[in-house]
């Protein structure tokens, strides 16, 4: 297992804030099953990601990818709930007036 240091990396990108976003998504795509492009050698997927990173297989494009699960699950439940007004996106509590009393929300 070869040691892979962040100057390895930022030879091949710009700066330590895309390497670390860049890192995440492709560590993301291999613990999800895409295929590896160097050797797995027993590693984890961030270490793996980090090699092809530092080999100059994997760089900054891939932040402009669009994941193909977050894709179909937009396009198809989340948009028929969307459209129907089936149900609010998770997060969203509808209105919320923090200085009404509690006798005004009821």
């Amino acid at each position: 297992m070869a040691r892979i240091t962040v100057e390895d990396c930022l030879q091949n990108v710009d700066n330590l804030f895309d390497l670390v976003l860049i890192a995440a998504k492709r560590a993301r795509r291999l613990a999800n099953g895409a295929e590896p492009l160097v050797d797995w050698e027993n590693d984890k997927p961030t270490v793996v990601a980090l090699r092809e990173i530092a080999e100059g297989l994997i760089g900054p494009e891939i932040l402009d990818d669009v994941d193909t699960q977050v894709d179909e699950m937009l396009s198809s439940e989340q948009a028929e709930n969307m459209l129907s007004g089936a149900a609010p996106l998770p997060g969203n509590m509808g209105e919320f007036d923090p200085l009404a009393s509690s006798a005004d929300r009821h």
